[in-house]
């Protein structure tokens, strides 16, 4: 197939728009969304938009063209499937909806690898969502210089188009369409930002593999000695609050490729929840809300011009939107070296799981495709008990091949690396959510400092009998009774009932992917063991 001709298509936007603003910075951008009445400022000057209906993805609305390519490369029961001629229609369509309207056109890189680079162009007729993605992408010359081998890619944004499900072959007026043969991207009916992030991701996720990289919906950091770490994790496992570390420089908070020498960075910015943030628990994510050109979308304001972060009435789903550079300790070109440890964090509201468990390379393989949390009870009407929660390699929504394909990739990875790879439970102890009590902070980053400084090395261990991993006897500072979680609950029965129901849990969620569905997660039941 031959190359595609990205500034073609740019260039047959431009004609059409009423003017194209190329590559303005923060002050501009900023001026002329409070212009445009796109949003307005807080008292501490950052920009702050509403997205109205859609607070968040629309994932039954995202496409990806099957075609030539695509067609027995993705994972189809993940992904919806848009035929090539309705896609070249909502692209048309789309195209002539910028008619005389103002556009602006932001030129980024997606990819601190120079051998692993997008040329992302985004075209929006907003300027609040152009600065958001300025403030997420890397940003030319700043740290990292776009390779001419760089792969172009095209967003075509109009937030206010409405799609036609019989021309456009979409759900209704709102559509995500991915090509990837072509790397174009179609964002309609929504304004909510985090589509613009995830097609980005969503594309370097299906081609990265092909190259040897592992693409990875994690946060990283690196250490004094260079020593990187990553850390998974789904919502509300503490993923950000323990990647972001004074002592170690942040790689990147959400998105990243594991290649040849190591993890680079695919963005230039954080898009950080800010529900219930406060100055003494996250110091650095409130501090970058104050800020003049940070992005915050849906969250209230009181009637100072305040955020008030612990006011959902929008959505629990309030962001924040700003450059890494505003961050205090950053690693230099956001890159790290091989990993040495490897964090899946989990919030475990059974109460089973312990505190901390090392993990052989395919018991992290199967913890990865899990990608396994519990949402707590009381959350919705009826619901009094906790709620599992699964996310094939801790972001399904943004993986279109199969996943185990990267399980296979970072199985590879962990094995040559000789990185050690560890299961941290942020969740409950002595009890499920509602009896026992969530697992102090404290103790978490004493487990986790000694799972990155190595001194758990040579530890002695104790197999657990259900689902095979190591779990330390000791570790320094942490009550030993915290590290057998049986031990923690007044009732050891009831522990052991409910251990059974959380391992069939697990059991009947990775059914899903085939080969090894009848695979249990215990040794004795010939899961995850070597």
């Amino acid at each position: 197939m031959a190359e595609f001709d990205h500034e073609t298509l740019r260039a047959s936007i431009g004609t059409r728009a009423g003017s194209v603003s190329r590559n303005d910075i923060a002050p501009a951008l900023v001026a002329q969304a409070i212009a445009g009445g796109e949003g307005k400022f807080t008292a501490d000057g950052a920009l702050s938009v509403t997205t109205g209906a859609f607070t968040g993805r629309s994932p039954k609305d995202k496409f990806i063209v099957r075609d030539a390519l695509t067609d027995r490369r993705v994972w189809w029961d993940n992904s919806g499937a848009m035929m090539p001629e309705a896609f070249e229609r909502l692209l048309a369509d789309a195209v002539a909806s910028y008619g005389g309207l103002s556009v602006f056109r932001q030129d980024l890189i997606a990819g601190a690898d120079p051998r692993h680079q997008y040329a992302v162009t985004v075209m929006t007729p907003s300027a609040w969502h152009a600065l958001f993605i300025r403030n997420l992408l890397i940003r030319p010359n700043e740290g990292v210089e776009l390779s001419p081998a760089a792969r172009a890619a095209t967003i075509v944004h109009v937030p206010r188009f409405k799609a036609d499900p019989a021309r456009h072959g979409s759900r209704g007026e709102t559509v995500i369409a991915l090509d990837m043969s072509r790397n174009i991207v179609v964002i309609a009916g929504t304004l909510y930002a985090g589509e613009i992030k995830k097609s980005v991701f969503s594309l370097f996720n299906f081609h990265a593999p092909e190259a040897g990289v592992l693409p990875m919906h994690c946060s990283a950091n690196v250490g004094a000695n260079g020593d990187t770490a990553l850390f998974f994790g789904l919502s509300g496992t503490g993923k950000t609050t323990l990647s972001n570390d004074p002592a170690r420089p942040l790689i990147g908070d959400d998105e990243h490729g594991w290649g040849e020498d190591g993890v680079f960075n695919l963005e230039g910015g954080c898009y950080a929840k800010t529900v219930k943030l406060s100055a003494e628990a996250e110091p650095e994510i409130f501090a970058a809300t104050r800020r003049f050109g940070t992005v915050l979308e849906n969250v209230v304001l009181d009637g100072n011009g305040k955020p008030s972060f612990d006011d959902v009435s929008l959505t629990e789903n309030t962001r924040a939107a700003y450059p890494l550079t505003v961050l205090p300790r950053v690693a230099e070109g956001g890159a790290g070296g091989v990993p040495k440890t490897v964090v899946f964090l989990t919030a475990d509201a059974f109460g089973v799981l312990p505190p901390i468990a090392r993990l052989t390379p395919e018991q992290a393989v199967y913890h990865f495709l899990s990608g396994y949390t519990a949402k707590v009870a009381g959350t919705e009407r009826g619901v009094t008990e906790p709620q599992a929660t699964f996310s094939a390699c801790f972001g399904a929504p943004f993986m279109p091949l199969h996943p185990t394909i990267y399980g296979e990739l970072l199985e590879g990875k962990l094995r040559e690396s000789g990185a050690a790879a560890w299961l941290i439970n942020t969740g409950w102890t002595g009890g499920g959510y509602g009896v026992g009590k969530r697992i102090d902070i404290a103790s978490t980053r004493r487990l986790l400092t000694a799972a990155l400084d190595g001194s758990l090395e040579g530890a002695a261990m104790r197999t657990d009998e259900l689902f095979g991993f190591r779990v330390p006897l000791q570790v320094p500072g942490v009550e030993a009774k915290l590290l057998t979680p049986r031990a923690t609950w007044a009732d050891a029965a009831a522990y052991d009932r409910q251990a059974l129901k959380l391992a069939d849990l697990f059991r009947r969620n990775f059914e899903k992917f085939g080969d090894g569905a009848d695979a249990e997660p215990g040794p004795k039941l010939a899961l995850a063991a070597e």
